[in-house]
């Protein structure tokens, strides 16, 4: 990469953020601009744009990170519960791999996800199903 993203810049130290966990695999900071204050970002330290491209060995650091956040939240803020999300392309505004970790209390405003919910036609769920477990056998 020629210009490192802004997530290799903040991992890098070359570019200023809020940082409430710093270790060998991975990084935490504070989104800049947060759902609720607390809102934490989890990132890789080596550059990966989402989460099926991330290596088996970062998996488990990743994941053990996001659970230790998603307790701090709680712990440490006061906060119910957490709100944990990843999105991968579709809405990723840095193309850099990042675990949103959201503190929630009851009576926060956030209604569910962020996005309408749907129903499936007759028939739907166990097309989609079907599919889904072909993707999966020849992956």
């Amino acid at each position: 990469m020629d210009q490192p993203c802004l997530f290799c810049r903040i991992v890098a130290g070359e570019e200023a953020a809020q940082v409430v966990l710093d270790e060998p695999d991975v990084v935490a900071f504070l989104d800049v601009r947060p759902v609720f204050r607390g809102h934490v970002l989890l990132v890789p330290r080596e550059h990966v744009m989402t989460l099926p491209e991330l290596p088996a060995r970062l998996r488990d650091p990743f994941l053990e990170a996001g659970q230790r956040l998603a307790s701090a939240v709680v712990e440490g803020l006061g906060a119910q519960g957490s709100f944990v999300a990843i999105n991968n392309t579709v809405s990723q505004s840095v193309p850099h791999l990042h675990l949103h970790v959201v503190p929630r209390t009851k009576g926060d405003g956030l209604r569910g996800f962020f996005w309408p919910r749907t129903k499936y036609a007759e028939g739907e769920a166990e097309q989609h199903a079907a599919r889904l477990r072909r993707a999966l056998s020849e992956g």
